[in-house]
């Protein structure tokens, strides 16, 4: 057992003074108060009795010959990291204490002692190291619980994705995330939160590009009591949530001018100013940003403020779509496959080489959720504890890209438009966000294009 595991009436006490009445006097307090307790008459005693023995406390008298109290707890802290040191005081010698408390000593007492004073300080010191060494276990817990996610990919691009992953961790540095829909941006976002030193903060997610200009201004800054109609109650804003956390704002790109201008002022002087309010609330927050857009491209039209691209971009992570590191399909389709086995209580599978070989061979323009959703959709019709190439959806099995050559502008439309519903199957959500539209306009291409759903089991 460890001097971090051991209860209050184990806790033990070293006494250093060079005065044996008072090592003698403080040695009858402590023990008939239930502690173990030993004594040193000088520095260079306590430092060998520290060595070989464990102490949860040190009272340290500062005006000692030879080496001082301020030297010894300094010589204390090399050799014991752990343990409280509480410093011993003569009244002339408060500077001298304060010195100590700067330099990381508990408290201090000055003589002549009060029993019940000294009593209550060493039971303080006691709570305030087991209060100490439960939250470093509680860290450790929440460490082995919620680790960082697992990304999966030994593709070259995938590993320089992982190299950034832990290089700007240990920052605060705002993050862009780039990359094509369903590549795992958010999975990104997560990893990079939970290598952090805020990792045990919340990460408070917002996507900008599913909600109104005037809800994701109230969900982003908060709103007071009456700010506009249907405000019956203060809100808390995402800023003020994600406080000593990180703010991920993912489809950055659909935030509309209006909202740009006070997401900057946001960024730059981390204070918040609720719609309706006047009380200006300062929050610390870290900023991970993410989109499938061309943001360069929307500020050389005038769609996207250059001022607010550049306090985002200042650290850039690009995640390759998936036909691009084909190497990680085959990986991530067992990942896949282990995880929703042991959600949906099935036995555990596996995937016949004819299977693997369609898996590989398909472009994936749905990337890496696409690729997902089949697996799942494989496990679901399956009727043996083996992924058959006949489990697949019937798009897999074919290349599903437009063939651009001699074809018109609409007809490469139809067909990527085509493409895309049916890898999300037809969930209008996910192929608008693929698509980079938003539901109304995706609904109006369906119709202008006569596009229909394949019936039920055509994949």
């Amino acid at each position: 057992m460890t001097s971090a595991e051991r209860t209050t009436q184990q806790s033990a006490i070293l006494i250093v003074d060079d005065e044996p009445i008072v090592q003698q006097s403080l040695a009858e307090w402590f023990r008939s108060d239930g502690y173990e307790v030993d004594s040193a008459g000088s520095a260079k005693e306590a430092l060998r009795k520290v060595a070989e023995g464990r102490y949860d406390i040190a009272l340290v008298d500062i005006k000692m010959p030879g080496m001082d109290g301020l030297e010894l707890q300094s010589r204390l802290a090399e050799v014991e990291p752990d343990l409280t040191v509480i410093m011993i005081t003569a009244y002339a010698s408060v500077d001298s204490a304060v010195q100590a408390l700067k330099a990381g000593a508990f408290d201090y007492v000055t003589k002549p002692f009060d029993p019940d004073e000294l009593s209550h300080l060493v039971r303080r010191a006691i709570e305030h190291r087991s209060l100490r060494f439960e939250n470093i276990r509680l860290k450790e817990s929440l460490d082995a619980i919620a680790g960082a996610p697992t990304i999966i990919g030994d593709s070259p691009g995938m590993r320089h994705v992982l190299d950034l992953v832990e290089a700007v961790s240990e920052t605060d540095a705002t993050v862009l995330i780039r990359g094509d829909s369903g590549t795992g941006k958010e999975l990104v976002a997560r990893a990079i939160h939970a290598k952090s030193g805020r990792r045990y903060n919340p990460m408070v997610v917002v996507n900008c590009g599913a909600l109104a200009e005037g809800i994701l201004e109230s969900e982003l800054f908060g709103h007071e009591k009456g700010a506009f109609t249907g405000a019956q109650y203060r809100h808390k804003g995402k800023f003020e949530m994600a406080d000593g956390g990180t703010i991920f704002l993912d489809e950055i790109g659909a935030v509309s001018q209006r909202v740009q201008v006070e997401l900057l002022r946001v960024l730059e002087d981390k204070v918040v100013t609720r719609v309706g309010g006047q009380t200006p609330i300062s929050v610390d927050f870290r900023v991970i940003a993410a989109t499938n857009q061309d943001l360069e491209a929307m500020v050389e039209a005038g769609d996207f403020r250059e001022d607010l691209f550049w306090r985002l971009n200042v650290f850039t992570v690009e995640i390759p779509p998936l036909r691009e590191r084909p190497e990680d399909i085959i990986a991530l389709a067992h990942h896949f496959l282990e995880q929703y086995c042991h959600a949906m209580n099935r036995p555990h599978s596996n995937i016949t080489p004819e299977a693997l070989e369609v898996l590989g061979s398909y472009s994936w323009p749905g990337n890496v959720r696409e690729l997902e959703n089949a697996i799942e959709r494989a496990i679901v019709v399956g009727k043996e504890c083996v992924v058959r190439s006949e489990d697949l959806p019937v798009r897999v099995h074919g290349s599903t890209e437009p063939v651009v050559n001699g074809s018109s502008l609409a007809e490469v439309e139809r067909a990527h438009i085509l493409s895309v519903l049916n890898a999300m199957e037809w969930n209008i959500s996910k192929s608008a966000e693929a698509l980079g539209v938003d539901r109304g306009t995706l609904y109006n291409k369906i119709k202008r294009y006569g596009l229909q759903r394949p019936p039920d089991g055509a994949g």
